[in-house]
């Protein structure tokens, strides 16, 4: 699953410690999230979708 994370990320000018901390995941998940080796679950893409303040489909699209 391709996403937009790393680019909503760097907007807000987040370390992916920020973002971890904010998503309250390690930064490990976020960095495997970015790179796409891990899919989030989906209560956690709903929480990374509103931290944002976008729907999933804006940050999470098929590969």
């Amino acid at each position: 699953m391709k996403n937009r994370l790393k680019v909503l990320r760097a907007e807000r000018n987040w370390s992916q410690a920020d973002l971890a901390d904010r998503l309250e995941v390690s930064r490990q998940s976020v960095n495997a999230i970015e790179t796409g080796k891990y899919d989030p679950s989906l209560p956690l893409a709903f929480r990374i979708a509103r931290l944002f303040d976008l729907t999933i489909e804006a940050v999470f699209s098929e590969a």
